[in-house]
């Protein structure tokens, strides 16, 4: 269990995995999906997934090239975890009837395909 929170625990990571797993995206893409983080936060969360393997960085050009990111094929295999932690919390919502409302980045209410 440390393992797999280290790897994707926190209050970001499988929100940015589950925006990634729709496609990839550049850093400015994934700040207005998972809003209010802040860029600082954005930068070290991102730079964790692919110290972890689970996400890849691509610099499109020389600065101020856009840079994307994608899921790395090992990031892959957590998506099942992703899916399975985001239709909890739609569950969970219905539980506790709608008393614990995430914030638009966090809703995440789509399924993974």
């Amino acid at each position: 269990m440390a393992a797999a929170f280290a790897a994707i625990g926190g209050k970001w990571k499988l929100t940015l995995l589950y925006w990634l797993a729709h496609g990839e995206c550049h850093f400015a893409g994934l700040r207005r999906r998972a809003a209010p983080i802040t860029p600082k936060v954005l930068a070290e969360q991102l730079r964790e997934l692919e110290a972890d393997g689970l996400v890849e960085r691509d610099e499109t050009g020389p600065v101020p090239a856009p840079v994307v990111y994608r899921l790395t094929p090992y990031g892959t295999t957590v998506l099942p975890v992703v899916e399975n932690v985001r239709a909890w919390g739609e569950a969970h919502l219905e539980h506790t009837h709608g008393e614990t409302v995430p914030g638009e980045a966090m809703a995440c209410a789509g399924a993974i395909a």
